[in-house]
């Protein structure tokens, strides 16, 4: 029998009466209601959430089911809020009796209690509400009717410590619902069997669903009549083109990839707006009035233009949108997929996108995104084991919801794909740091939060505690962000908030940009930065805590094929002689050997490393290679890297490269600079503060960055001093590796290179080196290179004034 016949009566008569029919992948999603997990990866504009709510609609459609029957999971709060919006209007129109609701970081709490006591048939969620609500003590009541959750952008979450935590939770629901089932919802997926084992309940399988791909995006380079420059990132160059298209379409998104550089490219396009287009900024430091204002009028169509951020990469259904222009190279070519999805938001449509590269070297890296865009390759990295530190703080959860038994919490916790291979000893090791603080720690009774009762199960010491925790909950790292509002407006005027780092430096009439408006630093009260407008000077550019990315490893090695062919037609013909005079006067690097370039330059000895890592490694190999050129007295005086290349200067010519890339002695050097950086105490503060060890949120109070910060080197230290196998610090190593440092990516380069190293002496700077010379983020290096060149310049100057024969 045709299972559409299953379909209640008001469902099917609502797709009559709008000339639709069901798509196939929402009928597959249909026939597998009842299995335990499904993954449905269909395009952009697919009809990817109806599919998985289609089943939870039939099930309720008849009125019976009492309390939560479905939870929708995601990783946006804007998200939540728009499948509300979106979902309700469906269910009306059936006229079907299921009440929806969403629960976020914004939800008041009267609400929030209503909910837990009285539960809509459907919740909208993010991962952080989803762990506080299982942290209550009414949790089992308050799931007791769940069937089903529905994740939805699964991708986004599955690469983040969110999505651990998520998990986590999720196991927890499993246990407390056995029969509950798993939906995972994504457009954009390099390796869907890594992700069905990441959302299915381990070892159980999980069904995959590919839907239709739809027609391959129009995607192409912008054509601009002025050259892009040889560095930067901020694409003023192409102001005039993108307003061009802006005039020519609907409505568009212009992605960027930190905050910092959409709010300068924002402030340029609005001067150049002669038309008065109405164009917006989106960006996740913006006040969230303002940010909903612009969904708003996103919405109802009144904007021609947003320029955003990560903010609007996932899938907020805007159906006008039908440009997206992504300015600056991409990075990761699953991101730009996403991105591109959001133009043309409709099933069987092709998604229209620009790429507009910031530099000349970023014409290359585009090129090499759209050909791995039109040959289907996304990139992606293995996942790495389940973070400790988030399962110390699902512990502290289960905890705040009541005795537990940790043989029972053990098995739960390795029924999530992430933490599959987590031994028993490792589980025991988080349990007794959340009891006792660990070793070194015992005895403050600060950290003294569990014991375990003569029946050997587990609560919390002092239930008073459990507020405390709840406060704390969540993995996201925030910089330490400062209110900004404006100076003697009726209840302080929010714009958004700036890093406390940068507000440091301001002083009073110091000017910065912030939500595409220019301010005045007026003073710092209570934690609050008030300002004033100012339109007429040159501002300061607020220093977001957006993140800067690093290419993958799979576009960096497309960059380096494409660099193989030795002929370029599809390049722009500027970019296209660039290369053809590097190899002229050098050659250009190839993917299996690292090429260095040696030259002088303005008096200094420069070399340059081409190990397209990606900017943390060649930042941390920049590092590394210097520290060892000081051992062997070649006097490096400071570096700068980017994603492709670290140059480095000093006083003396580089003549032997093999000691410096030897893998020994750079890992050696990595251990020993890692014990004496504060890159080590950055991930610690991170991990401790995920782990419960630093409270950033108490009653009545809130850190300021620098207050948590000196409590965390205390911590670091006294640690490092009278614990050095502490557990926060085995984590904080394996965070520091991975993220800040990226070492992994230099051992990915030394094992592709495989001691292959050519050393090409020039006797000029060459056309690829050219462009870090204009990098902005020098690095000096303060050693004896430094100390030489001071007694140089002394002796010049004394040569020069004629003091040398007094002092002779």
């Amino acid at each position: 029998m045709d299972s559409t016949a299953a379909l209640p009566p008001r469902i099917l008569d609502w797709f009559s009466a709008r000339g639709w029919s069901i798509h196939p992948h929402q009928q597959d999603m249909l026939d597998r209601a009842t299995d335990p997990a499904t993954l449905l990866i269909a395009p952009t504009g697919g009809g990817k959430t109806m599919a998985g709510f289609l089943p939870t609609l039939s099930e309720l459609a008849d009125g019976s089911h009492e309390g939560l029957h479905t939870l929708y999971v995601s990783p946006l709060k804007a998200l939540a809020a728009d499948i509300k919006r979106n979902l309700r209007t469906p269910v009306e129109e059936m006229g079907l009796p299921i009440r929806i609701d969403d629960r976020t970081g914004d939800t008041p709490q009267s609400r929030r209690k209503r909910q837990r006591a009285d539960p809509p048939h459907i919740l909208l969620t993010t991962p952080e509400s989803l762990a506080l609500m299982v942290s209550y003590e009414d949790a089992a009541r308050t799931f007791g009717g769940l069937r089903r959750i529905v994740i939805d952008e699964i991708h986004a979450l599955a690469e983040s410590k969110r999505g651990d935590q998520l998990m986590l939770a999720l196991a927890r629901l499993q246990s407390l619902c056995p029969d509950l089932r798993r939906v995972g919802l994504s457009a954009t997926v390099d390796d869907p069997a890594a992700i069905a084992r990441y959302l299915a309940r381990h070892p159980d399988p999980c069904d995959i669903v590919l839907a239709d791909p739809g027609p391959a995006p129009d995607i192409a380079m912008l054509h601009t009549s002025e050259a892009p420059p040889w560095a930067g990132g901020g694409a003023a160059y192409a102001i005039p083109a993108v307003l061009e298209q802006i005039r020519a379409h609907q409505t568009t998104l212009i992605f960027h990839n930190t905050r910092a550089q959409a709010e300068i490219f924002f402030h340029n396009l609005w001067l150049a707006n002669e038309d008065a287009l109405p164009i917006a900024i989106h960006h996740g430091s913006l006040d969230r009035a303002q940010r909903e204002r612009v969904e708003a009028a996103m919405v109802a169509g009144e904007l021609r233009a947003v320029v955003c951020t990560g903010s609007l990469d996932l899938g907020i259904d805007w159906g006008n949108v039908d440009l997206v222009i992504q300015i600056g190279a991409p990075k990761n070519v699953k991101r730009l997929v996403q991105r591109i999805g959001r133009a043309n938001h409709r099933y069987n449509a092709p998604s229209k996108a620009l790429l507009v590269p910031a530099n000349r070297f970023e014409v290359i890296e585009c090129h090499a995104a759209l050909e791995a865009v039109q040959a289907g390759r996304l990139d992606g990295d293995p996942r790495p084991p389940g973070p400790r530190d988030v399962l110390c703080q699902h512990i502290l959860i289960t905890a705040c919801a009541g005795p537990f038994d940790a043989d029972a919490l053990f098995a739960e916790v390795i029924s999530t794909g992430a933490y599959a291979a987590l031994s028993r000893a490792e589980f025991d090791a988080c349990l007794d740091f959340c009891a006792t603080g660990g070793y070194a720690l015992r005895a403050y009774d600060q950290w003294q939060r569990l014991l375990q009762r003569p029946d050997g199960l587990w609560q919390l010491r002092d239930p008073r505690a459990a507020a405390r925790i709840r406060m704390n909950i969540g993995t996201i790292q925030d910089a330490d962000l400062l209110k900004v509002r404006m100076k003697h407006s009726r209840g302080g005027k929010p714009l958004g908030e700036i890093e406390e780092a940068f507000a440091a430096t301001l002083t009073p009439g110091d000017t910065f940009l912030i939500g595409g408006q220019i301010v005045r630093y007026e003073s710092l009260r209570e934690m609050t930065v008030e300002v004033s407008r100012d339109r007429g000077r040159k501002p300061k550019i607020a220093v977001f805590s957006g993140t800067k990315f690093a290419t993958s490893t799979q576009l960096s090695q497309g960059i380096l094929d494409l660099l193989a062919r030795g002929h370029w037609p599809d390049l722009p013909a500027h970019t296209a002689d660039w290369l053809d005079l590097q190899r002229q006067v050098s050659e250009l690097p190839r993917a299996g050997q690292m090429l260095i370039e040696s030259f002088p330059h303005q008096g200094r000895e420069h070399t340059c490393l081409y190990g397209f890592a990606g900017r943390n490694a060649q930042q941390t190999l920049g590092l590394l290679v210097t520290k060892r050129m000081e051992e062997l007295g070649l006097d490096p005086l400071g570096f700068v890297a980017t994603d492709y290349a670290t140059l480095i200067w000093g006083l003396a010519e580089l003549t032997d490269p093999a000691p410096l890339l030897e893998a020994d002695a750079l890992r050696d050097g990595l251990e020993r600079w890692l014990a004496e950086n504060s890159v080590m105490k950055r991930a610690f503060r991170g991990a401790a503060t995920i782990a419960g060890l630093i409270e950033r949120n108490s009653p009545g109070a809130r850190k300021s960055g620098r207050q948590a910060t000196f409590s965390s080197d205390i911590l670091y230290d006294t640690l490092r001093k009278y614990d050095p196998d502490h557990l926060l610090l085995d984590i904080t190593r394996d965070e520091a590796l991975s993220g800040l440092v990226d070492f992994a990516r230099i051992e990915e380069m030394a094992d592709r290179i495989r001691g292959r190293v050519t050393l090409r002496r020039l006797e000029r700077i060459s056309p690829l080196a050219a462009p870090l010379l204009l990098e902005m983020g020098k690095v000096p290096v303060q050693g004896a290179g430094a100390q030489k060149l001071l007694e140089r310049e002394a002796e010049e100057l004394m040569r020069t004034s004629g003091l040398a024969e007094l002092d002779s």
